[in-house]
């Protein structure tokens, strides 16, 4: 596998930290400004509201455009509200645009219980549901969840994982309130657990973010926990954790696991410094989000759950992703 010289590797991942920390900013300015983003409405315009659990996440944003280029084409109007992980933050945004008469609402929820009650107000209210990216722990409050294999993209990463390693000491990188991120965690465990010479020897709460994942990581070193393999719930965390590795010196002794396929876990994957990712294809899920909404505005039936491919990125065929964007 490709190594970068420390020199350089010590250059790209503080490069890949400066560039989430700086889209996090950004996505909080452009997500909380409260501006309807629409152009060129029509009469009796549908009005639909759109709440992801985070705007520092690439992954929403390209969801978020196909699903806001065809409410744009329609001439309907919709308002976005970014909670930024908070999940009391999100369901008072929600509330909020309840209260603005949207008639449809489109959420990645934080948390996959405590968002249950106002959704169900929403239904009160003759709002229809899409659900993107993590379920619901009460799906049937939703008239639609359209997601990637959360599961099937940790099973992959897990069945790659053993094919590389018949003994193991595994930390997991989680975010347990997201229903995505319990089911991707889930998926690689039941792949691995049981085997002879494989060890979870620590689990560590990221909430899929770079700046969390790194000190924890950081943490777990000067602990002195004994590990060589890392599996992340998602490609963020694996930027944080390679960032923490590299900065003690131990990139070449561990091996980094993540789910997305973002262009950093595919540049780093094509460098050596991580060793796989299960690709999502957000275009796709954003896509089947919009039909979702104009399906339900026309009174017209859809899929209770719609579950989107995964395909596993390894360091063999990194390059026929495209390094410089998603899927």
């Amino acid at each position: 596998m490709l190594r970068m010289n420390r020199r350089y590797r010590r250059l790209f991942w503080m490069l890949l930290i400066a560039v989430n920390l700086t889209a996090a900013g950004t996505a909080f300015y452009l997500y909380t400004s409260g501006k309807d983003y629409s152009v060129s409405q029509k009469e009796r315009a549908h009005f639909i509201g759109l709440s992801y659990m985070t705007m520092n996440n690439e992954f929403y944003k390209i969801i978020s455009e196909e699903i806001n280029a065809r409410i744009e084409a329609e001439g309907d109007r919709m308002v976005m509200r970014d909670p930024a992980l908070d999940v009391e933050r999100q369901i008072t945004q929600i509330e909020e645009m309840l209260d603005m008469g949207i008639d449809v609402l489109v959420v990645t929820p934080v948390d996959s219980e405590k968002i249950g009650d106002v959704l169900k107000k929403a239904r009160e209210k003759g709002v229809s549901i899409v659900v993107l990216d993590t379920g619901v722990s009460d799906q049937e409050v939703a008239d639609c969840t359209i997601t990637s294999d959360n599961y099937g993209a940790g099973a992959a990463v897990g069945e790659y994982f053993l094919q590389q390693h018949e003994t193991a000491r595994v930390v997991i990188m989680t975010h347990q309130v997201a229903q995505s991120g319990r089911d991707r965690v889930q998926g690689f465990l039941d792949v691995v657990s049981g085997q002879e010479g494989i060890e979870v020897v620590k689990t560590i709460e990221c909430e899929g973010q770079t700046e969390i994942a790194m000190p924890g990581m950081q943490e777990a070193i000067a602990e002195g926990t004994d590990f060589d393999t890392v599996f992340c719930l998602n490609d963020l965390a694996a930027v944080g954790v390679v960032a923490a590795l590299e900065e003690n010196d131990m990139l070449d002794q561990v091996d980094v696991y993540g789910v997305d396929g973002s262009p950093d876990a595919k540049a780093m994957i094509h460098e050596g410094m991580m060793s796989a990712t299960a690709a999502q294809f957000p275009s796709e899920i954003g896509s089947r989000a919009a039909d979702a909404i104009y399906r339900l505005l026309s009174g017209e039936s859809v899929e209770k759950m719609t579950l989107t491919p995964v395909q596993l990125i390894t360091p063999d065929n990194v390059e026929e992703f495209g390094m410089d964007r998603w899927q």
